[in-house]
């Protein structure tokens, strides 16, 4: 049998401009600026620490807020990620990462931080950029319960089955 190639399809891809979602924001501490982009098309808008806050080395963790409440829409999601430089520069990250703000949520938006390295202690200072907030569409399923799973390549195989 000859092979016949399967017809492109030119699937259009939204541009950012064009996916622009109103999210409303109330400030809890009004002396902090909203979260904003660092730069244009940016995917996360940096978040800011309300308080001040100790991380211990080794593991040190806190619950720091940011001053905000959000109103995210029905059908999108918020997800808090870490700030790559305080990663590379101090080890502090986000300890559930990415931390997931549902659409129905109303309360301060906070940031589980934890400090991975283990000798310095790490100073969360009020104002600091301490993480970013990604606002992301999310498909609401209908889990459809079957005795037998279509086949895959994969199959079962799970962590490192796919190899090095």
């Amino acid at each position: 049998m000859p092979y016949i190639p399967a017809m492109a399809v030119t699937v259009p891809v939204p541009h950012v401009a064009d996916m622009n979602v109103a999210v409303s924001v109330q400030r809890l501490d009004g002396e902090l600026p909203l979260p904003a982009y660092a730069r244009s098309g940016d995917a996360g808008l940096d978040l800011r620490a309300s308080e001040d806050a100790e991380l211990a080395a080794a593991g040190g963790r806190a619950l720091v807020g940011t001053g905000l409440a959000l109103a995210i829409p029905e059908g999108y999601a918020g997800f808090v990620q870490p700030r790559s430089g305080l990663a590379r520069d101090h080890g502090v990250t986000c300890l559930n990462t990415p931390g997931l703000i549902d659409s129905g949520y109303r309360g301060e938006l906070r940031v589980l931080l934890v400090n991975t390295d283990p000798h310095q202690p790490f100073t969360v200072r009020r104002g600091e950029r301490i993480a970013q907030l990604v606002i992301q569409p999310v498909a609401a399923v209908t889990l459809c319960e079957a005795e037998v799973l279509p086949p895959t390549e994969r199959g079962s195989g799970g962590f490192g089955s796919t190899g090095r």
